[in-house]
């Protein structure tokens, strides 16, 4: 007898989840190598069909694991997910950087315009990216998108992680993209830094200075 279900939760760095099956209150086991190769990675929230079989201490475990089609789809990750703490510091944390940063050397409006529109091409990425997994469909390789939250695109990478529920439990890429969050945050201080450094001429008396001394 075929069952379905909903992949409730889903570890995708050990490759194993649980369903939570129709008309039923227990959830069933299911490994990666039961899913059809050609499907690419589960993610959670995916309507699934399945068969279940006891393993040998009795627990239930799904096999042959088919994923239904979209429009079969009941889709239970369509809510907003729950925004954690840090997540709800970082831009404040951020607009209180680039408050200081732009009282001490000055305010660029290209570089507020780079980080708007990098941010809502890297939204659109996410939303292609899930769209594809959803359909089964050639992926956005995860690099691309942590390039993309590296140069700035990051306010929109964690919206729509959150938004559209996508890329926001896998333990692995999250770290990443809080990597890439710290060191785009770096490079925009040192950015600012730079430049003021050059306006201001500093930099040529003390390399004058310096040559002098050497003389």
């Amino acid at each position: 007898m075929r069952f379905t279900g909903t992949l409730k939760s889903w570890n995708d760095d050990r490759g194993f989840g649980f369903i939570a099956v129709d008309r039923a209150r227990q959830d069933v086991f299911v490994h990666i190598s039961q899913f059809p190769a050609i499907s690419g990675r589960p993610q959670g929230g995916e309507r699934l069909s399945f068969d279940v079989v006891a393993d040998r201490d009795g627990r239930l475990q799904a096999v042959a694991v088919r994923i239904l089609p979209a429009a079969a789809a009941v889709r239970h990750d369509e809510l907003p997910a729950a925004w954690t703490i840090p997540r709800l510091l970082i831009l404040p944390i951020f607009g209180t950087i680039y408050g200081v940063v732009a009282s001490l050397w000055g305010f660029y409006p290209w570089v507020l315009t780079g980080y708007v529109a990098v941010s809502l091409a890297t939204f659109l990425a996410y939303d292609l990216d899930k769209s594809a997994a959803m359909q089964h469909r050639r992926r956005t390789r995860e690099r691309t998108l942590h390039l993309l939250s590296l140069l700035g695109g990051w306010p929109g990478a964690m919206v729509a992680q959150m938004w559209l529920r996508h890329k926001s439990s896998k333990s692995s890429f999250i770290a990443k993209f809080w990597l890439t969050v710290v060191l785009n945050i770096v490079l925009f201080v040192l950015l600012h830094a730079g430049v003021a450094w050059k306006k201001s001429g500093l930099n040529e008396v003390l390399r004058e200075s310096w040559q002098t001394s050497q003389r």
